[in-house]
């Protein structure tokens, strides 16, 4: 069952950087100092999407990498897509450090 834009906007409180779309997406747009160091980011987000069977829209412009939630088959956001943004977060934080 998909959370209520209220709902949504609560959890967004403790998930920096993400917004919420439309009331039926929630995004983030990370920033890397190289195009290399954003590629290798989307390729964590493609094990942690895999290890969920929920995956993400990923745009890449340069040294700016998008990502766009929502369950389909739910018709909005729920407690997936916050979970999952919570471990692409973490693992923006690890990528990160290690610059």
């Amino acid at each position: 069952m998909p959370f209520t834009p209220q709902e949504v906007e609560a959890h967004l409180i403790n998930l920096e950087g993400w917004e919420m779309e439309e009331e039926r997406w929630i995004v983030r747009k990370y920033v890397f100092s190289n195009f290399m160091k954003g590629i290798a980011f989307v390729d964590e987000v493609a094990a942690i999407s895999e290890a969920f069977n929920h995956h993400p829209f990923i745009t890449i412009d340069h040294k700016t990498v998008t990502l766009r939630l929502t369950s389909w088959e739910a018709g909005g956001i729920t407690a997936v897509d916050i979970k999952e943004a919570q471990q692409y977060n973490e693992a923006f934080e690890k990528a990160r450090s290690a610059e």
